[in-house]
This record gives structure tokens, C-alpha cells and sequence, in this order.
């Protein structure tokens, strides 16, 4: 499918600002899961234990850390978020970008169930990345909504 119509300013730039916050984030959430020396100042008892969640058998996948994982999604995020990938029309790009928006959903769905209801505990940092990752998808949906007008 070629696009005809144009996403208007505001969704790249809304974009943009969105991954860079979840860059950000995971980037924290990077560092705390390579270093022991720097604290996640998150309670680490009780529901809100941010400990007991980066810690735990399902932070890896594949052995590679579930942050540095979000940290690749934001920063790949952030260059489809760029003007210039907004007034591509090459279709795989923008349903590329669409799909990858989709996928970090995916993701997101997943590590709430796991920390509902195999962890019963919630991270904060995470909670940040998937709320992030959540608003990336529907600024994304929308923006390709507009350029398939």
C-alpha cells in the first residue's frame, strides 16, 4: 500500500519526545541491571518492589536483559519517529514502524503478567517504559492512520 496523505508535525515530534524518555528510562534500567553499585531507589518490599522484578528469571530472554531489549525498541522508535521518516513514502517503513510500535505492545502485555501475576510486584522504572511504550503505539497508529488518508 503506497500513502498519499501526510502525518501532521505534532505526532513526530510527540514521538520523538516519547522515545527519548523511554531511551532514558531503559538506560536506567540498563545500568542498575549491569552494576550493583547504583541503587534503583524503588521500594523493595511489598507490590512495589522494583528489585524483586529486574532481578528475577523473567528480566533475561534469550539471555539478553529485558531492558537492554526496551533500550534497542526506543532508539530504534526514535529515528522512525524522526520528521524525515514520517514523509517517507516507502511502505515498509511505515507499517514497519507500525508493527514494531505493535510488538513493543506485545511485550508490554506480557511483562504486566508477569509482574501481576507470576512476581506479584511491580516496578516502577517499568511501569514507566511500558505506559511509554503504550503512548509510541497509539501516537503511531495514529500518524499512520493520517497517512494512509
Amino acid at each position: 500500500m503506497e500513502s498519499h496523505g501526510r502525518a501532521a508535525s505534532w505526532i513526530s515530534w510527540l514521538g520523538v519526545s516519547l522515545a527519548a524518555l523511554g531511551i532514558a528510562d531503559a538506560t536506567w534500567l540498563t545500568i542498575t541491571h549491569y552494576t550493583a553499585k547504583v541503587a534503583l531507589v524503588c521500594p523493595d518490599t511489598g507490590i512495589i518492589n522494583c528489585a524483586k522484578v529486574t532481578a528475577s528469571s523473567y528480566s533475561m530472554i534469550l539471555g539478553i536483559p529485558v531492558a537492554l531489549l526496551g533500550l534497542g525498541f526506543f532508539v530504534t522508535m526514535l529515528l522512525l519517529q524522526l520528521p524525515a521518516a514520517w514523509q517517507t513514502k516507502n511502505s515498509y517503513l511505515i507499517w514497519g514502524r507500525l508493527a514494531l510500535a505493535a510488538s513493543g505492545i506485545l511485550m508490554v502485555f506480557w511483562l504486566v503478567y508477569v509482574e501481576l501475576f507470576r512476581l506479584n510486584a511491580i516496578c516502577l522504572y517499568c511501569t514507566g517504559s511500558h505506559v511509554l511504550a503504550f503512548l509510541l503505539f497509539v501516537v503511531t497508529a495514529i500518524g499512520t492512520a493520517q497517512l494512509a488518508e
